[in-house]
């Protein structure tokens, strides 16, 4: 596991600082889902910000003057941290309040990228050995998503939802003590939701469990392993880099041994790639959205984010 920074391990601890005079607490995040996390623990007080825009990849985005801006004035910024925001850990070095990656919470349940990523059904993934080139963005891709790496998709799991929950309620609580009962409440509120959207998606999802799905990007274990799910490969296509005709070749015969199937890309669009791999086979297309593209920032928000993940997994593999 990469080394982290002295500010990274010292982002673990508790949060210090001077309780706001009855200001609202300016909570900035990284991604969505963490925003509709927030969301649930301010309602009814604040409004927390994101920083990446709808259909922004945290992988590869790039920070503007406005956004840095915000990451140094928000009074509590969270992020998941370098696996998946390597653009933030310099930028916060500037902040004079503490922030934290909650991949450093205690207690989270983390997994790790194991061989199969890049050796799936004994097929290797040489990049060399394909006709296209490796661009810079998908050569970051694959180191983040590296065996051994670990899978920064951690909030679809939903024990994790409520630890990073719990962490927040804390801080914002230390923030704003006028305030700590009504965060408290909303954290009760949040942990019940979630249960109730648990149990509906395990009852779902478990018929389904072993009907055959392939997913351009593996950013899903954390819902896979939550609900008794396995994709059957990975494509790991870059956004920017086309492979060469003898990949296409290779993913393409993957789908004509599975059978019928689905083939789950993410919004905002389906890439072109898809239809070129589907087309004559028995295979359904639709997508997959782990960062909440559209969903509108309210209190409920990440229990819809994890029922509209179960609901498009449903929907395809109960046609097969």
């Amino acid at each position: 596991m990469r080394h982290l920074p002295s500010l990274l391990v010292a982002a673990s601890m508790a949060f210090t600082f001077a309780p706001s005079a009855g200001a609202e607490v300016r909570v900035l995040t990284s991604i969505k889902p963490l925003q509709l996390i927030a969301a649930a623990v301010q309602d009814g007080v604040g409004t927390p910000e994101v920083l990446l825009p709808p259909g922004a990849s945290p992988h590869h985005f790039t920070l503007r003057p406005s956004d840095i801006r915000r990451v140094r004035e928000a009074d509590l910024l969270y992020w998941i941290g370098p696996d998946l925001e390597s653009f933030l850990p310099r930028v916060l070095e500037g902040r004079s309040d503490p922030s934290l990656a909650v991949q450093n919470i205690d207690g989270l349940h983390l997994r790790h990228f194991g061989e199969e990523h890049r050796h799936e059904d004994g097929h290797a993934e040489e990049h060399e050995d394909d006709e296209s080139t490796d661009g810079e963005a998908e050569g970051e891709h694959d180191d983040l998503h590296r065996p051994g790496a670990l899978d920064a998709h951690l909030w679809l799991d939903p024990g994790n939802a409520r630890l990073i929950a719990a962490r927040m309620a804390s801080d914002l609580a230390a923030a704003d003590p006028e305030n700590a009962a009504r965060y408290q409440a909303n954290l009760k509120a949040f942990d019940q939701r979630l249960s109730a959207v648990d149990a509906k998606l395990k009852a779902r999802l478990k018929p389904l469990s072993g009907k055959p799905f392939f997913v351009f990007h593996e950013a899903f274990d954390y819902f896979e392993e939550a609900y008794g799910l396995k994709h059957a490969g990975v494509f790991a296509v870059s956004a920017d880099v086309q492979p060469g005709a003898r990949k296409v070749a290779n993913m393409r015969e993957r789908l004509e041994s599975a059978g019928p199937s689905c083939v789950f890309s993410e919004p905002p669009m389906q890439p072109r790639l898809a239809q070129t791999l589907s087309e004559g086979l028995p295979v359904r297309m639709a997508l997959l959205d782990a960062l909440g593209f559209d969903l509108k920032v309210e209190a409920d928000g990440y229990e819809r984010l994890l029922m509209s993940l179960g609901n498009d997994l449903a929907n395809c593999l109960e046609q097969l």
